[in-house]
C-alpha cells in the first residue's frame, strides 16, 4: 500500500491515524514508505540512515532479498495451517535454531513478550513439579525490561515506573536484585526461588552489559541451588552482540533462552529454546499458540537466520561495533559509551538525549532514547565503516548544535 492509493496527503494520513488509533508511542513526523538495507525512506523518497533498525529487528537489512524471496515462495504455497499439523518451514527452522545455538528444543511464539511469558511458565511449572509448589519465584534484575504482558511487566525490575503504574496488583512470584551484583542475587535466591532471569545486556535499561564475573557466578549459583538460569535475548539474540547469541560471549549456557526481533527478518516471530531437562515441565496441554510458528514467518526466519550465519554478520557486528564505540568515545560531551557488538549506548554529560535524537532526525539519521542522557543505536548488522563514519559525523554535528 502507498499513500496515493487512498488519495490522501501526509497530513490527512496523520489525522486519520490520530482519529482511529490509540497511540502509546510518540511518533516521528514521518511516514515510513520504503526501506532497503541500512536506509529507510519517507513518503517523498527522503533517505534516512537507520540506526534504529526497526528496534533491533532489521538485522539483515531492510527488505533483504533472501527473506523476501522466502516469503513470496511460501505465500504461494500456504500462508497458515495450524499447529495440529507438521509443516516444513517450522520443522526445518526448529532444526536450524537448535543446531546453531546448541539447544535441544524450541517453542515458537509471536513476540518477545510471549517468548518471555512461556519461559516464565516453564520455570514456574518446573519448580512446582519438582518441589510440590514450594519453589515458584523468579529473581530478575533491577532496571530490566522483559515485556508488556502482565507477567512480563511484573518481571520487569522497574518498580514505581510507568511500566508498572496502574497495572497493580502485579503478578506474584517475582523478586528483584541488583544487576551485575552477584551478592544481591545470592541474597534474593531464597528457598522459594526456582529461577534467575536476566538480559545479558540491559537494552531499555540504558545499555548495560553483564560482566563475566556476574554471569559465571549466576550459572554456578543456579547449579548449586537446583535453579534454572534464563536468558532474555529478545534484543541481543542472533548476532547483535558480536556472537550468534549473547550468552556465547560468556562461555556459559543457560537452561532456557528467549529470542525474537532479529530472527524474523522483519516478520513477527519469536521463540523460547531450552534443554530437554527444562522442557520436561511443558507437556501436552500446558501451552499453546494459534499463530506461533506460522509457515510464512518461519520461512522468513529460516532465510534471515541463514543470512546471519552464512554471511557471518555476528563477526561484522563485533568488528563494526568495536570501531563504532571507539569513534564515539572521541566525541565531545560523551562521558561513556557502553555495549557489545552493535548494541550501542552513548551517555552524555547532560540530559540531552532527546535533543540529540531530534537533531539527528533533521540530519536524516534515526536512533532512540532509552534514558534522559542516553541514546541507543541498533543498526542493521550489515553496516560498513563508511556508514559508521557518516553516523559519527552526524552525531558530532548534533552535539555541536545542542551545545551551541
Amino acid at each position: 500500500m502507498i499513500l496515493s492509493d487512498f488519495g490522501m496527503n501526509k497530513d490527512e494520513l496523520v489525522a486519520t491515524a490520530e482519529k482511529y488509533m490509540n497511540e502509546t508511542f510518540k511518533r516521528y513526523d514521518f511516514i515510513a514508505d520504503k526501506c532497503k538495507d541500512e536506509y529507510i525512506y519517507d513518503e517523498d523518497g527522503g533517505e534516512y540512515l537507520d540506526f534504529l533498525g526497526g528496534i533491533a529487528v532489521n538485522s539483515v537489512g531492510g527488505c533483504n532479498e533472501a527473506v523476501i524471496s522466502a516469503i513470496k515462495e511460501q505465500c504461494d504455497q500456504m500462508i497458515h495451517a495450524s499447529n495440529y499439523f507438521y509443516t516444513v518451514p517450522q520443522t526445518m527452522l526448529a532444526k536450524l535454531i537448535c543446531e546453531t545455538i546448541g539447544m535441544d528444543k524450541v517453542q515458537f511464539q509471536n513476540s518477545g513478550a510471549e517468548a518471555n511469558e512461556v519461559m516464565i511458565k516453564l520455570a514456574r511449572k518446573y519448580g512446582n513439579d519438582r518441589y510440590n509448589g514450594k519453589r515458584y519465584k523468579i529473581v530478575t534484575a533491577l532496571n530490566s525490561f522483559h515485556g508488556r504482558t502482565l507477567a512480563t511487566l511484573s518481571a520487569t525490575g522497574q518498580p514505581g515506573s510507568a511500566i508498572h503504574h496502574g497495572f497493580e496488583p502485579l503478578v506474584d512470584g517475582f523478586k528483584y536484585a541488583e544487576f551485575n551484583n552477584l551478592k544481591s542475587f545470592e541474597e534474593a535466591c531464597t528457598d522459594d526461588v526456582i529461577a534467575v532471569m536476566i538480559e545479558p545486556i540491559q537494552g531499555e535499561g540504558g545499555v548495560y552489559p553483564a560482566t563475566q564475573e556476574f554471569v559465571t557466578g549466576l550459572r554456578e549459583l543456579c547449579d548449586k541451588k537446583g535453579m534454572l538460569l534464563l536468558f532474555d535475548e529478545v534484543q541481543t539474540g542472533w548476532g547483535r552482540s558480536g556472537e550468534i547469541m549473547a550468552y556465547m560471549n560468556y562461555g556459559i549456557k543457560p537452561d532456557a533462552v528467549s529470542m525474537a526481533k532479529a530472527m524474523g527478518g522483519g516478520m513477527p516471530i519469536a521463540a523460547m529454546c531450552a534443554t530437554n531437562e527444562a522442557f520436561t515441565a511443558l507437556g501436552a496441554g500446558t501451552h499453546g499458540t494459534t499463530f506461533g510458528g506460522n509457515p510464512v514467518c518461519c520461512a522468513a526466519s529460516y532465510a534471515a537466520i541463514s543470512e546471519i550465519v552464512n554471511r557471518k554478520l555476528d563477526v561484522n557486528a563485533k568488528e563494526m561495533g568495536e570501531y563504532f564505540m571507539a569513534e564515539l568515545r572521541k566525541l565531545p560531551h560523551v562521558t561513556e559509551v557502553r555495549g557489545k557488538g552493535l548494541l550501542v549506548g552513548v551517555v552524555f554529560d547532560k540530559d540531552i538525549a532527546a535533543d540529540i535524537k531530534h537533531e539527528a532526525f533533521d540530519r536524516r539519521m534515526l536512533m532512540s532514547v532509552v534514558k534522559p542522557a542516553v541514546i541507543r543505536m541498533v543498526p542493521p548488522l550489515i553496516v560498513t565503516k563508511e556508514d559508521i563514519d557518516k553516523a559519527v559525523l552526524i552525531i558530532k554535528e548534533c552535539i555541536d548544535a545542542v551545545y551551541a
